[in-house]
């Protein structure tokens, strides 16, 4: 019997990635106390997933838009008004091979949304959402790494260094703040609001990790005079998550969704508005492990059988972060003595390209503007697109490398200067790189009766296309070593078709 150790490993199998565009749609009644629609302004929103879950061959996404209408009353002086929708949504998403053991990491951003004025008391929306899906499993798998009761075993070893998953864990988190307001202000209602996660930063520390972020916050309100007024703040965010193993060298992978969102005005506190968002904080920690993988093997002296299984595994996985800035102009074309309400940024990614060491992204931003005249009376919206490309350096990549990207806007700045509008935005660009890497290995390896009957002592043999040493050897019953001693090879890893070769019976098997 061949006795072997092996070495267990747990391995983050990455099954399958999809992106998704749904439509969600839906209906709202302006609440009694508010008056009649005129026209739409603008619609922006914020899409939260409560409940996720990997079925059988598909994906349940369980969710919900909150979505804030801004718009022209129906009334003598047409002030601007606004209302909040919530939209609830389920859906199933096809996924072949897929299923309930498996994890699922999905990111879902808002790309558009259309508002329908049905009468002056229902309005319709229509929102196009994109569904980035992910889906692995955790395995723990069995990698033969030593056999001890075979003398002249020769084995063929590969060395890897690969992420090995520690452990998987998340928690819930909290940002939590009152945003002071001018003191002349009394806030009417929100018209506008606007989140984005920035500044993500983890810490290790027994058997935890500390993971902390910032939440930038932007809101328009409407106040009793009719007045367009924003706030912004920047509100931490922590949460401990339970990873036991984990130590400060391993690779902590930390995202961030959105859960639920409160935006009212405070009623402990007058001018301020209250802010609660609750997220949920998803952690993968990985250890690089350096890990010996026997690919093939033989005995010269026993007939020895085994199987052979593929195993994928993620290597070179690397986390990195970067800033990114677009500077471009707006022409305002026949508009004059306007003033900049509100801006709504969403990032969208076209292309990227992965070469070797850089990864090149491409995208654009679209920027949707609220603009209103000098008594803030006449409002107007203008819609630009603009490019943004970067390339950003990463060590080990490869053709082969799979990159995900996130773009968030970090700061954004907006001055007008005669008839344009200047436009400073800083993106905060979040990369996740790995590659796949798939091995065969050994398993079950049985001794079976030995009928070599070869007499021969020395064979002589004249290299063929594809021929290695280790192939020749193994089909020989012969070892590199001897075949290199015996003919003098100074390079036997470049062996030339058609050069004639010894090939002795194992010195071993011999004595």
């Amino acid at each position: 019997m061949v006795e072997t150790v092996k070495e267990n490993l747990c391995i983050n199998k990455i099954v399958g990635s999809k992106t998704f565009q749904i439509n969600v749609q839906g209906d709202t009644i302006i609440p009694d106390t508010k008056p009649d629609i005129l026209n739409d302004i603008s619609a922006n929103g914020n899409v939260c997933i409560y409940k996720k879950e990997v079925l059988d061959d598909k994906i349940r996404l369980d969710g919900n838009i909150n979505i804030y209408l801004m718009y022209l009353a129906d009334t003598d002086d047409n002030r601007v008004r606004g209302c909040l929708a919530t939209i609830d949504f389920t859906e199933i998403l096809d996924f072949p091979g897929v299923n309930s053991r498996m994890i699922l990491d999905e990111n879902v951003q808002i790309k558009e949304i259309e508002c329908k004025v049905l009468n002056g008391r229902k309005v319709s929306f229509k929102v196009l959402l994109q569904v980035d899906i992910n889906v692995s499993s955790n395995e723990n798998e069995e990698i033969v790494k030593e056999i001890n009761n075979v003398d002249d075993i020769q084995l063929q070893i590969t060395p890897l260094q690969m992420n090995s998953l520690v452990g998987q864990n998340s928690n819930r988190a909290y940002a939590k703040e009152s945003l002071i307001i001018e003191n002349t202000d009394t806030i009417a209602e929100i018209l506008n609001t606007d989140f984005n996660i920035i500044n993500k930063d983890t810490k290790v520390s027994y058997n935890k990790v500390l993971a902390k972020a910032d939440v930038s916050v932007r809101i328009l309100y409407l106040t009793d005079e009719g007045r367009l007024k924003k706030v912004e703040e920047t509100i931490p965010v922590m949460g401990f998550i339970d990873v036991p193993g984990v130590s400060e060298d391993n690779l902590c992978d930390v995202k961030y969704k959105l859960k639920n969102i409160i935006v009212k005005p405070n009623s402990k506190e007058e001018h301020s508005i209250y802010v609660e968002i609750e997220l949920e904080i998803f952690c993968n920690v990985y250890e690089n492990k350096d890990v010996n993988i026997i690919q093939d093997m033989y005995s010269p002296s026993k007939n020895l059988s085994f199987e052979e299984t593929k195993v994928s595994t993620l290597i070179n996985m690397k986390n990195t972060s970067d800033t990114i800035s677009v500077r471009d102009r707006v022409q305002l074309e026949d508009m004059d003595h306007v003033k900049i309400c509100n801006v709504s940024i969403t990032p969208t990614i076209n292309e990227k390209n992965v070469f070797d060491n850089r990864v090149r992204v491409n995208g654009e931003l679209e920027l949707d503007f609220v603009l209103s005249n000098s008594d803030e009376n006449d409002l107007t919206t203008l819609k630009r697109t603009m490019p943004f490309d970067f390339t950003e350096e990463i060590e080990g990549l490869n053709s082969e490398s799979k990159v995900n990207v996130e773009i968030v806007p970090k700061v954004q700045e907006f001055l007008i200067d005669n008839m344009d509008i200047e436009v400073k935005i800083d993106l905060e660009a979040n990369m996740n790189s790995y590659n796949l890497e798939t091995v065969s290995v050994i398993d079950n390896i049985q001794e079976l009766e030995n009928n070599d009957e070869n007499p021969y002592s020395m064979v002589i043999y004249f290299v063929k296309p594809g021929d290695t040493l280790w192939r020749i050897a193994k089909k020989y019953k012969s070892t590199i070593k001897d075949i290199v001693r015996v003919n003098n090879l100074e390079n036997p890893d470049n062996i030339d078709v058609g050069t004639q070769l010894f090939i002795p019976k194992c010195s071993i098997c011999r004595t």
